[in-house]
């Protein structure tokens, strides 16, 4: 954790990309971390997920880091042609409200690609609707910070 102190002095913002499951290294980074951004793929299981992540961030914050927020929920792997995947982004947005991301991470081939090669999107496929949807939640993200702070900056750690 000192570590990141060190960095915030650097940065902005400082992402820690974590695995779904909560496990030593995930809670690390969630006692760490301002911010919790929250991926939720657009599929029925993960919606059962959802509730057991509430509730581990209720306890972390209850014990661990009374500070830690929940940046925003963005919904991932979005395929528009299905209903279930239209139900629940529907359902999710009804409970979750204000906190989903406008912006959406669709269901892209380009996207499932680019860690073969080795890249990021943005520099596999910058014109791919996977690449347009990260650059609009950097945005958003961002923006939001901004609105928070009205200095223009934020520092924060998000994590999954």
């Amino acid at each position: 954790m000192l570590s990141l102190k060190v960095l915030e002095e650097k940065y902005n913002f400082i992402i820690l990309d974590c695995p779904p499951a909560l496990d030593l290294l995930t809670l690390n980074a969630l006692v760490a971390a301002h911010s919790v951004l929250v991926p939720i793929q657009c599929e029925y299981l993960a919606l059962e997920g959802v509730s057991e992540l509430l509730d581990t961030l209720m306890r972390i914050r209850r014990t661990l880091n009374p500070t830690l927020e929940i940046e925003g929920i963005l919904l991932t792997m979005y395929d528009d042609r299905t209903t279930l995947c239209r139900q629940v982004a529907n359902d999710l947005r009804t409970f979750f409200g204000p906190q989903i991301f406008k912006s959406i991470i669709p269901r892209n081939v380009r996207l499932a690609e680019a860690p073969s090669f080795g890249k990021p999107i943005i520099l596999y496929d910058v014109h791919s609707k996977g690449a347009e949807g990260y650059t609009h939640l950097a945005k958003e993200v961002i923006h939001n910070g901004e609105k928070r702070t009205g200095t223009g900056t934020r520092s924060a750690h998000s994590g999954t």
